[in-house]
């Protein structure tokens, strides 16, 4: 069931730099590969506003390193997820305001439509790589604006159409 209540995700270990993007996260709901963009809508249940949480130290070290970024995008409670919407509801989300705010001031405001690729893109390219099944989840991108939190910030993502989704950085997590 829906828990209405604000989020609280640790702060991660291994971490003193750690950053928020705020996306648009596509559900799929049936299942495909090597799908066409123009048939991509066919292939979503719908959408949900998400948090692409990253400790960016970990992030550019492995990059530095020429490494995956995997500790730096894999962790506990890396990704909050939203409510997700029907796409009935919804329409494509081709465009309207996506914005992130922590503790009340703006960092993030964009439009949809100004992401670098439409959702129909993002589905064709991820199947390329992946078998797409319903349940699926693909984080989208972010608006400009990225940047850290600690504890005690209270994130909120939004996303015309969408529920908000509010998160609070809670305390270190223990290692």
């Amino acid at each position: 069931m829906f828990d209405p209540r604000p989020a609280t995700i640790a702060y991660p270990p291994q971490t003193a730099n750690y950053h928020y993007k705020a996306e648009l996260v596509i559900v799929i709901g049936k299942a495909g590969r090597n799908i066409a963009a123009n048939n991509a809508l066919d292939h979503v249940m719908g959408f949900a506003t998400g948090l692409d949480m990253t400790r960016r130290e970990l992030q550019l070290d492995a990059r530095a390193k020429g490494r995956p970024w995997d500790t730096g995008k894999n962790f506990d409670e890396s990704s909050p997820l939203g409510l997700v919407h029907p796409i009935a509801e919804t329409g494509p989300m081709a465009k309207g305001s996506i914005r992130l705010t922590v503790n009340g001031e703006v960092k993030q405001d964009a439009d949809l439509a100004d992401l670098i690729h439409s959702v129909p893109e993002v589905i064709a390219y991820v199947s390329k790589g992946y078998q797409l099944e319903p349940g699926d989840l693909i984080y989208t991108g972010t608006p400009a604006g990225v940047g850290a939190v600690k504890p005690g910030d209270v994130l909120v993502v939004s996303i015309a159409g969408l529920t908000d989704t509010t998160v609070t950085i809670g305390d270190l997590a223990h290692d």
